[in-house]
């Protein structure tokens, strides 16, 4: 086996030729426009495949440097949050709670149908583990935390591995599921977003040219001066709760300085131009996703997929039938029938099959199409991104003892 490791710089670049294939794919392919298939995710999936066919045709591994990815998340949860007032916030503290219980009940439902179908299989002990919430919500990075626990615990060897592969899977169908699930409810109750709203993350998908010169230098680089200050504090806050024990991803912290910054400093300096709401806010955020995402689909290791087998695909199946049914006659209807409750559902299932950036791009395809939802951007994150993790945690640790 033959490895090559792309450098970070390289690896940015074929990121964005990435996504201009996957632009491409979507306006030639019509069901990929139509059913709201991100850009990144039509092109990271190509790009997976294609690293998927040198592996298995001439022995080569490709290693992308995805230190920049890490990066990009920070600049878009720090846009995220720069676009939260703390008066939407009160305003969506109703559907928060909502949509919290009802994240925090799928997560035992997830887990359930792990633990059945282990059993059902006959899989070894601790396995189940990494065929719900560690793996699906929890992503790559919570089975890596996990991983060695779980394979000194119950001494199943190829932990990490069945993770990864689970959590590879789920995160392929929680891009491809949300638009849609999304577009399907739309059509069915006739819905449609606000059209004088701005979009919290890109621009509309019809907007052409125009809104592009809106954007000045000026604005772009004080928008990113405000988001660096913003990252900058995430950091010394990060470092700070990882003094005192409590554990968080950086993200988090940055998404919760922003927020602080974004209520509190046109308060006291009225006069000073500040990004939230602003076109350049939005066209830096819709491109850190992106690019992200690109980067995300591309590096995935498809042939970790092969260590999958009947039994535990079978499972991940079930787990992706519940998710939508749960969506269809949970979710949607709890948080009101309406457009916003559409878009949160496209994002819902990007939260509990994948991971946190999946469910924003998800949620940003359909509003470039079909309009603004802002509440949508300000609770899903919060609860998969905050609330959930500290959850996902607790559920595995009992799981684990």
């Amino acid at each position: 086996m033959t490895t090559i490791q792309v450098p970070g710089l390289l690896t940015v670049t074929i990121a964005i030729l990435v996504f201009f294939i996957g632009s491409m794919l979507n306006r030639s392919i019509t069901v990929l426009g139509r059913f709201n298939i991100p850009e990144a995710v039509s092109g990271g999936l190509l790009a997976a495949l294609c690293t998927l066919a040198l592996y298995s045709m001439v022995s080569t591994e490709i290693v992308f440097d995805l230190a920049a990815r890490d990066m990009l998340l920070l600049y878009f949860f720090t846009g995220i949050g720069l676009n939260a007032r703390f008066a939407d916030l009160v305003r969506g503290g109703r559907p928060l709670l909502i949509l919290l219980a009802l994240t925090l009940t799928f997560l035992l439902i997830q887990n359930g149908i792990a633990l059945a179908g282990a059993a059902l299989f006959g899989l070894p002990d601790g396995l189940a583990i990494f065929l719900g919430s560690a793996s699906l919500i929890g992503g790559h990075g919570t089975t890596i935390a996990w991983a060695p626990l779980v394979q000194e615990r119950f001494g199943v060897t190829n932990a990490l591995e069945i993770g990864i592969a689970s959590a590879t899977l789920g995160l392929v169908i929680a891009s491809l599921i949300g638009g849609p699930l999304a577009h399907h409810l739309i059509q069915r109750h006739n819905l449609k977003g606000p059209e004088e709203k701005e979009l919290t993350v890109g621009v509309p998908a019809d907007a052409g040219e125009r809104h592009a010169d809106e954007v000045s230098y000026r604005s772009l680089l004080q928008t990113l001066f405000v988001m660096n200050l913003a990252i900058l504090a995430g950091y010394t806050l990060h470092e700070l709760v990882d003094d005192i024990g409590i554990k968080l991803p950086l993200f988090v912290m940055c998404l919760l300085c922003a927020i602080a910054m974004t209520n509190l400093v046109p308060l006291a300096a009225p006069r000073l131009p500040w990004p939230s709401g602003s076109r350049a806010l939005s066209l830096i955020s819709d491109l850190s996703l992106s690019i992200f995402l690109a980067m995300s689909l591309m590096s995935m290791q498809l042939w970790a997929l092969g260590g999958l087998g009947i039994a535990l695909v079978a499972i991940l199946f079930l787990q992706t039938a519940a998710t939508v049914i749960y969506i269809l006659l949970a979710v949607f209807p709890a948080m009101g029938r309406n457009y916003d409750a559409a878009v949160i559902s496209a994002g819902f299932g990007g939260v509990t099959l994948g991971a946190t950036p999946t469910a924003i791009a998800n949620m940003a395809a359909i509003t470039k199409s079909h309009g603004a939802a802002p509440m949508a951007f300000i609770i899903v994150p919060l609860v998969s991104a905050f609330f959930i993790d500290l959850a996902n945690a607790a559920v595995i640790g009992f799981l684990l003892r």
